[in-house]
């Protein structure tokens, strides 16, 4: 894929799926905006914004770290206009920032099952809201919601997410629907893609110590992808909801 001259703005970008994501599409040509809360390093968990940003600059690409709190409107609003000031202009939205809460519902607090949907809902609603005039002036765009199987399985399925992130991904896959639906006109692509089997990330492995990781994969396919759908606008696809492995086989990406 060739990503020459975009610009592309992937949020929870700092570490695990986020981060491989923007260097693929850095890699691939494109001018890459590292958004997230993360500006210190987290004692069990490594990656920061700024050493995002740090490792594509030494592979002599350009990026911009923006700090972005995705469930802060005025916080998504400042990520735009950082954007739109160093670059000019937004092409490619990812909203990947997100979390997970591992437990039953009668031990979920709500405040904590609210968290869930702000971050990985409300804030894709946010950001995706923020970029679209931007995107409708210049009559090409392309969103990118980063979904999970959890939205389609029982918990006996292959990842034992806890209701809320299911619940928090089944709505983001209806998002990406509607949203489609409405842009369309406007020559913008909304796609949510999934990974078919659980990333290996240390985030991962931190909320899943105990699981047996044979069977994750790698980064890999997610951004082969992603990059894909950045190619897109209402012309080519758009309003759909698939895996890595679906869009890799479809296009002959594998």
């Amino acid at each position: 894929m060739n990503l020459q001259g975009k610009v592309a703005l992937v949020t929870g970008a700092s570490r695990g799926l986020g981060k491989a994501i923007a260097i693929g599409f850095s890699q691939q040509g494109a001018n890459v905006v590292i958004a997230a809360r993360t500006e210190e390093a987290h004692k069990e968990l490594p990656g920061t914004i700024y050493q995002t940003v740090e490792e594509i600059k030494a592979l002599g690409l350009t990026a911009l770290a923006v700090r972005c709190d995705v469930t802060d409107k005025e916080s998504v609003n400042h990520m735009v206009q950082k954007t739109l000031e160093h670059f000019g202009h937004i092409d490619v939205l990812v909203n990947n920032a997100g979390i997970a809460f591992y437990a039953p519902i009668l031990e979920t607090p709500a405040k904590r099952w609210e968290l869930v949907l702000k971050v990985n809902l409300v804030g894709a609603f946010l950001c995706s809201k923020a970029v679209l005039p931007h995107m409708i002036e210049q009559k090409s765009g392309s969103i990118i919601n980063i979904s999970s199987l959890a939205a389609d399985e029982r918990d006996e399925g292959t990842v034992p997410t806890g209701v809320a992130y299911a619940v928090s991904k089944a709505g983001l896959d209806r998002l990406t629907l509607g949203l489609a639906t409405e842009v369309g006109k406007y020559n913008i692509a909304v796609n949510a893609v999934k990974p078919h089997r659980v990333v290996d990330t240390d985030g991962m492995r931190l909320w899943q110590p105990d699981a047996d990781t044979s069977s994750w994969q790698s980064a890999d396919m997610m951004v082969k992808a992603t990059s894909f759908l950045a190619t897109q606008d209402s012309k080519g696809i758009t309003g759909t909801v698939t895996t890595d492995r679906e869009i890799c086989t479809w296009h002959g990406l594998l």
